[in-house]
């Protein structure tokens, strides 16, 4: 029997000290990769796996 993982959770937390200086005004979920923040590249990889529920941490 094999189940399903449908539940994500998402660490976004921290000062991102590392990426200083561009978030120094922007959150580093928010850093643009391309064309789109960095989270939201997260969430839909996380979706297009099959993921119904996402915490963000």
């Amino acid at each position: 029997m094999t189940q399903k993982i449908r539940k994500a959770v998402i660490p976004a937390a921290g000062w991102g000290t590392r990426f200083l200086p561009a978030t120094k005004a922007i959150p580093k979920e928010l850093l643009p990769l391309f064309d789109k923040p960095t989270i939201q590249h997260t969430v839909e990889e996380a979706v297009a796996s099959g993921i119904e529920e996402i915490i963000i941490v």
